[in-house]
């Protein structure tokens, strides 16, 4: 009976043994097989190139005949493969790699268990849906009340598996910075310190994150982050770089983070707002997404070349930014690494290609609306009209309030007619431009001819043209011939001057002149002459810019009574924004969509259709048709990436570093995830769980225990987890660009918290050789609103923010890679923004009596935290040279110039200078 026991127990070791090795014994394609394809093969068996008639970059390509006949690959049979007969070679003229180191003998018995197994070829992991029956793992021991939430189940269990261990929660001080840092982009204030973290507040850290999160700054803080996707900025790109008026998108995006409009939403509305039912205003402006495309006005060049090149750039920067896919280098052939053909950059085109922006320089189509603070002033005058008037002279009032004015000026203004003819005193230069012909006069003759004018019922005439008017004048009105009968006269008045012919398009806003006068009643068809006179001369430049209108004697403006009158110029005088938009071409004007040979739209190849990758298209019910329903499928569930995607941008922005380092490369090329399973448990829980929305999300990743760690590390931590990689312990990273001039305004007391509104141009210390206009500066004001205001010109970008690692927004950008240079030393110290900020802090220390406790507070204001007292004697060493140095030597100019109209200018110059200090301090650029 013993030995029978004894024989049993050992069965069943062996086959406990056995089960339990299983998996270790079988090879998986995307672990074991496909780096090695990836590193040896793919270079000339893939997606560039495929010799011998071999890919493996297909699964199709991979199993079929190749050149010699036979098929590379035969599952089950490693000994019948070509592939692995070719990698055991002796002869090196046979032996593959060709002309490269032959693979390891591990790697050779990989692939060829691999086949002998059955060769199953398998998806790479971001192609394949998100688990929805993943859960946070139970059991999980916390022995340091790690927990927060179930995010910390995932995270505790990989730190077991890595022999590491989590930190201990932040103290206070530090843990209320990085909140506020992380949810707004800006510091604490004294007020907000004291509500959350005295002893005696009854608010809970949950309170304040909900105080955060609902505050108009999470908005911006956010915004900034998509922007660099949106690749935002206020110039066109290339070499004019002329300014483009998009700031309303900006907005849009500021608008949609705070609202907390659900992800699927917000996509959809920037990738086809203008496809939606009965469009909104705000899903038209949504749609300027893509017109941060840049287009280039310089002169010779062609533009449907450049049109067709923002086409294949929104392509890619579609992919990357909700598929974290390259596709740039499929636009000139296959993708080296991942399954996209050629021919699938062109079928996703094809969605793109029916936009219909030209690369024209007026950037139509553009959406009039009406800034924020004048609003309430068109919608005063809009109803006076409807209270006020007749209704018989007013359109029906609908659409919006844009709409509305529109509605109202093309149904009040005179309702006019067009002659057909016209000519023009000569000689004259014919300058044509793509929206406008301008005729410039050059001799001291000027008029204008309008042929066969029907003068019936006409008691005014006139017509649109723009000139320079550094002058007063008179134009008269002659009949038949030039000195006819004069059967009007009207006065020109100074009203502004244009600088004079600059080599390039004038600006209309500025140039544009009504000119119409009365005329005798008169009947018939006739030749109408104007003449232009200044004094005894004639006015010499004149650019014709529209046909004559002739105005009926009926017309409903004039019904109007003398206030509607002046009610109608006031609501024509209201400034507008006018935003470029998406909108579709109308079926009949459709485009074609061809296949590039190596990318040349020069060289068209195959017509396709819209289509997505064959690789998206399983258990696809029906392909998208057109540009909505690509948008609505890039955020379906069906989609294995959009979630993840998004996902892990969060977390890196809160981080510094995603779940997927490679944020713009999910593809075989980029890092695997460290959490895999958390990465989809946060995927599907933002689809299913919080529909989308992002702030729930944001909420219970900073709610977490992993979020709130200590960021200290020890020697283990940086033998193990030097990257963080496994979340061992809190985030620890410099801040962005604008966290650090914001928080520097702000700590300084110099922010102006206003949100929204045109962009902002500030001083900026940097000398750029560029040759593209100059910057004019903004009011005052305004200097020293948020970063993310600041006007964003493409070939000179604010100095301060790209050295700290701030991209130009040329392209998409994913992430910002931290840099650390002597340059950002030098600038905190010596930018003219920062001096200001440090005078304000220093003037805020100076409240306080003793030096000492001045510097105790200015390091608490810039840090949040108390100083230690090796820093406060360096601190007190500081001032004390300072004073004595300024008391013997002049104060440097560059402070000087702060204190000019201070009594006490030594303290204040040593207090500055200690504040400047503050300012380059660790503790105050890193979050920690």
């Amino acid at each position: 009976m013993t030995l029978i026991r004894e024989f049993v127990g050992l069965w069943l070791l062996i086959v406990l043994f056995a089960c339990h090795n299983q998996p270790n014994d079988m090879v998986s394609f995307n672990r074991d097989i496909r780096p090695i394809f990836n590193a040896k093969c793919l270079r000339c068996h893939g997606g560039v190139k495929a010799n011998g008639d071999l890919s493996l970059l297909f699964e199709e390509d991979a199993f079929k005949p190749t050149q010699s006949g036979y098929p590379a690959i035969v599952p089950g049979k490693s000994q019948q493969s070509q592939l692995y007969k070719r990698l055991i070679q002796k002869d090196p003229e046979l032996r593959m790699p060709l002309e490269n180191p032959p693979l390891t003998e591990q790697e050779i018995k990989l692939i060829g268990r691999w086949i002998d197994q059955g060769a199953k070829w398998e998806k790479h992991w971001a192609y394949i849906k998100p688990a929805p029956e993943v859960q946070p793992p139970a059991h999980v021991k916390d022995t340091s009340h790690f927990i927060g939430n179930d995010i910390d189940l995932f995270v505790l269990q990989k730190l077991g598996e890595k022999g590491l261990s989590p930190n201990p929660k932040a103290d206070p001080g530090t843990l209320k910075r990085r909140l506020f840092l992380d949810l707004t982009g800006l510091p604490p204030n004294q007020s907000e310190l004291e509500k959350y973290f005295s002893a005696e507040s009854p608010h809970s850290i949950e309170d304040l994150v909900d105080s955060l999160i609902a505050s108009p700054h999470y908005g911006e803080r956010w915004a900034s982050m998509w922007l660099d996707l949106a690749r935002y900025a206020d110039t066109k790109g290339y070499e004019k770089d002329q300014n483009r008026e998009i700031w309303r998108f900006r907005d849009y995006v500021i608008d949609a983070f705070n609202a907390d409009k659900p992800f699927d939403q917000f996509s959809i509305e920037q990738l086809a707002g203008d496809l939606l039912p009965n469009p909104s205003e705000e899903q038209l402006i949504a749609t300027a997404f893509h017109r941060n495309s840049m287009s280039n006005d310089e002169g010779g060049t062609d533009d449907e070349e450049f049109r067709i090149a923002s086409v294949i750039e929104r392509v890619s920067t579609t992919y990357e930014v909700w598929q974290s896919t390259t596709m740039a280098c499929v636009q000139c052939h296959s993708h080296p690494y991942d399954p996209f053909r050629h021919e699938d950059f062109y079928r996703s085109m094809a969605y793109f290609n029916n936009a219909e922006d030209r690369d024209n320089y007026n950037e139509n189509p553009k959406l009039a609306t009406y800034y924020h603070e004048n609003k309430e002033e068109a919608k005063s005058l809009i109803d006076w009209f409807y209270q006020n008037e007749p209704s018989e002279l007013l359109p029906p009032r609908t659409g919006s309030l844009y709409d509305q004015r529109t509605a109202l000026l093309d149904k009040l203004r005179f309702r006019s007619t067009e002659a057909e003819n016209y000519s023009q005193s000569s000689p004259f230069i014919e300058i044509i431009w793509p929206d406008l012909d301008m005729l410039w006069q050059t001799q001291d003759s000027s008029w204008v001819k309008f042929e066969k004018v029907d003068l019936d019922q006409v008691e005014k005439i006139g017509f649109v043209a723009a000139t320079e008017l550094n002058y007063a004048g008179d134009i008269s009105v002659h009949l038949d011939s030039l000195n006819g009968p004069e059967i009007g006269r009207t006065k020109i008045t100074r009203t502004g001057h244009w600088n004079g012919w600059q080599g390039s398009k004038p600006s209309q806003k500025n140039l544009l002149r009504e000119f119409k006068a009365d005329i005798k009643q008169t009947s018939g068809q006739h030749d109408i002459y104007f003449r232009f006179w200044v004094g005894d001369t004639y006015i010499q430049h004149l650019f014709y810019l529209d046909k004559i209108n002739y105005y009926e004697k009926n017309a409903p403006y004039l019904q109007l009574t003398q206030e509607g009158k002046n009610q109608l110029n006031k609501l024509f005088e209201i400034p507008t924004t006018n935003t470029p938009i998406i909108q579709e071409l109308n079926t009949e004007h459709a485009r074609k969509t061809f296949v590039f040979d190596r990318g040349s739209w020069l060289s068209p190849g195959e017509q396709v259709e819209e289509e997505i990758p064959n690789i998206f298209q399983e258990n696809q019910e029906e392909l998208p048709k057109n540009r909505l329903d690509f948008a609505h499928w890039l955020v379906s569930t069906d989609n294995p990436l959009s979630a993840r995607v998004i996902v892990n941008r969060i977390w890196e922005q809160i981080f510094g570093r995603g779940l997927v380092e490679t944020m713009e490369e999910f593809g075989t090329q980029g890092d695997l995830p460290s959490h895999p399973e958390l990465l989809d448990w946060l995927a599907d829980r933002l689809m299913y769980d919080y529909h989308w929305q992002l702030k729930p999300l944001v909420r219970e990743i900073v709610l977490s225990g992993t979020y709130q760690q200590s960021s200290d590390i020890d020697s283990t931590k940086i033998e193990l987890d030097p990257d963080n990689r496994w979340l061992s312990h809190g985030p620890r990273v410099r801040l962005s660009a604008e966290q650090i001039r914001d928080q520097m305004i702000t700590i300084s007391g110099l922010l102006n918290p206003s949100v929204g509104g045109p962009s902002v141009i500030i001083p900026d210390l940097k000398i750029s050789d560029s040759q593209v206009p100059k910057w004019a500066l903004t009011d005052p004001e305004n200097y020293f609103r948020r970063s993310l205001y600041i006007f964003w010109k493409r070939t000179d970008p604010y100095a301060n923010l790209i050295t700290f690692d701030s991209p130009d927004r040329t392209v998409c950008t994913s992430r910002r890679i931290r840099t650390n240079t002597p340059l950002q030393a030098l600038n905190l110290l010596n930018d003219e923004t920062y001096l200001q900020a440090s005078y304000a802090l220093a003037k805020k220390m100076h409240f306080y009596k003793t030096y000492e406790a001045q510097i105790k507070e200015g390091y608490f204001l810039v840090t949040g935290q108390k100083a230690s007292e090796q820093k406060l004697k360096s601190l007190k060493n500081l001032y004390e040279f300072a004073t004595e140095k300024y008391q013997n030597q002049e104060i440097p100019e560059i402070i000087k110039e702060e204190i000019k109209d201070q009594s006490n200018q030594n303290e204040l110059a040593a207090l500055t200078l200690v504040a400047n200090v503050l300012f380059n301090m660790d503790e105050f650029v890193v979050k920690k």
